[in-house]
């Protein structure tokens, strides 16, 4: 792989173009989709109810590396990389790990924060609230209210009625068409 960078330096740019190409191949390769990854993953189940503890041994040979992180290990995606940071359709969203119903796409808005942006869960169970002062900050973590999977954070700058902005990581969470529920 060094080499392949070394040579396009020295074409003095005329393999630039190559460069897309390559990166969406390591992406496509590396990646799961999220289809294979609902189909993949005996957790996933829309209609369960109740808690779920999940094994993080076996969830990390079930979920794509930078799903796991973030889920399993609080990590971040980075701004406006979530393929539901712009998403306006009509429907619900899951929790990516287990499928437990987190949002209604009627409570979605644009906050141009990086992240899609929520005003209120689905039920009062849906989310779990935790404190969190990592990082130097004071904030309140979510957490999937089934299986514990962390989801983002709470800010008190959202939009009426609640005045809440669910700030949340597109890789953890799946959306559900309102078509395909018909």
């Amino acid at each position: 792989m060094g080499n392949l960078f070394k040579n396009i330096k020295k074409s003095n740019g005329r393999a630039m173009y190559l460069l897309p190409i390559f990166a969406l191949f390591f992406i496509q390769c590396n990646g799961q989709t999220k289809s294979e990854m609902k189909n993949n993953n005996p957790y996933y189940d829309t209609e369960a109810k109740g808690k779920l503890q999940l094994d993080n041994e076996k969830l990390k040979d079930i979920l794509p590396s930078d799903v796991y992180h973030i889920a399993r290990e609080k990590g971040t995606e980075r701004p406006y990389t979530s393929e539901y940071n712009n998403h306006s359709e009509k429907g619900k969203y899951h929790c990516a790990v287990c499928g437990n119903k987190l949002f209604e796409s009627d409570a979605k808005f644009d906050s141009s924060c990086g992240w899609p942006s929520f005003f209120a869960p689905a039920t009062k169970e849906s989310m779990i609230y935790l404190e969190d002062n990592t990082h130097g900050m004071q904030r309140i973590e979510v957490q999937c209210g089934r299986c514990e999977t962390h989801l983002g954070h709470i800010f008190n700058d959202g939009p009426p009625p609640t005045g809440k902005r669910y700030c949340i990581n597109g890789k953890v969470i799946m959306f559900e068409d309102e078509k395909e529920n018909k």
